[in-house]
């Protein structure tokens, strides 16, 4: 999470609710850069940010300082505008916040033991949530306001999470997921959908927000790997495929769109990637893209945009086309155009790449 001591050069990352922009914090300040054009929106240089969260692609940030510096406190939330360049107001904690969220409502601080939730245009306090420990700031937040849920973990030695309506400010449903405790977890854009991976890192499970139901499980591999992000294609109903990260370097990619627990009759048939090893679909549904990143190396990745087409409608029989959005801690950013065909064979192609911390302002296109 956000918090964590780090020793790569990216302290964080995250992408906004439109999946139009992103923003890195570093020990220098933070950058945001335009997701479509990879250009250099915003800096500040300020000194060690651990959480920049935008709010849709608005002049409004929620920053937290990584207290390297005294007037950077882990505790303390501070909203700010980008055009003026004005802090509007700032919120203070006893304890370090681990996460922070938003949509066009509300506003969620996390701290290790308490969630507190606001009123974005008022900041005013609707709710307090006391948790379980939560050290790494897990949670997941659907920004739609027709969906919006909340979802934090409920034990610390069982990976079971509770389910926030934070429109009603209401708890909706309990999920029990994994055996072990979780790991990482994330809501649909919708709001329809969570997934969330264990500690253990060998299975991704799927589950239904409205009843609480699984709908999917997948097996990400037999040996133990520290899954770092997880990420749904957009869509107002079932995501059409699912991403995972893990600590290995490589991403694995699930199909939604089979009978749930059976293979997968196509849509991710198989992979062709440059220097990668073709893989055959084990029953778990899914593909990997080796080496994606180096071993290792945290990364947040997105699925910033599907699209999908009649057969004849481009020369390749595309059927199905991913942009997928990889940020390492490292410092880089990476994008990858994912491709399905008429006859379910699916490519990869990495479309660019550039340095994050080089980067200069109208200079990325």
């Amino acid at each position: 999470m956000a918090n964590q001591p780090s020793s790569y050069p990216i302290l964080c990352a995250s992408f906004n609710q439109d999946n139009s922009c992103f923003a890195i914090g570093t020990r220098e300040g933070f950058k945001i850069f335009d997701c479509n054009t990879g250009r250099l929106l915003y800096e500040r240089a300020a000194g060690a940010f651990i959480i920049v969260e935008m709010l849709f692609s608005s002049s409004l940030l929620a920053i937290v300082g990584a207290g390297e510096q005294p007037s950077l406190s882990p505790r303390r939330l501070c909203m700010f505008n980008t055009v003026t360049g004005v802090a509007l107001q700032e919120l203070n904690f006893l304890t370090s916040i681990l996460a922070v969220r938003m949509n066009k409502k509300r506003l969620i601080v996390i701290l290790q033991e308490k969630t507190f939730i606001y009123d974005i245009n008022s900041l005013k306090i609707l709710d307090t949530i006391d948790t379980v420990p939560n050290p790494k700031g897990l949670c997941a937040f659907s920004p739609s306001l027709d969906g919006s849920f909340l979802a934090l973990p409920a034990s610390t030695t069982k990976g079971s999470l509770l389910v926030y309506n934070v429109s009603d400010l209401c708890l909706h449903c309990e999920i029990d997921a994994h055996r072990a405790p979780l790991a990482v977890l994330t809501l649909s854009s919708g709001g329809t959908h969570i997934a969330t991976a264990s500690e253990q890192g060998t299975m991704i499970r799927v589950h239904l927000v409205s009843d609480a139901t699984k709908s999917y499980s997948f097996r990400r591999g037999s040996y133990a790997s520290n899954i770092f992000s997880l990420s749904f294609a957009p869509a107002a109903e079932l995501p059409d495929i699912l991403l995972a990260t893990s600590s290995s370097g490589s991403v694995h990619v699930f199909s939604l769109g089979a009978t749930p627990n059976q293979r997968s009759s196509g849509l991710l048939a198989s992979i062709k990637v440059p220097h990668t090893i073709n893989d055959a679909l084990d029953p778990a549904q899914h593909c990997i893209l080796h080496r994606a990143v180096p071993a290792g190396v945290r990364s947040k990745t997105l699925i910033r945009k599907i699209e999908k087409f009649d057969e004849t409608a481009t020369p390749e029989h595309v059927v199905l086309r991913a942009t997928i959005s990889m940020i390492t801690y490292g410092g880089y950013f990476l994008e990858y155009i994912y491709n399905v065909n008429h006859q379910n064979k699916s490519s990869w192609t990495m479309e660019r790449e550039f340095n994050l911390l080089t980067a200069e302002t109208s200079s990325i296109s």
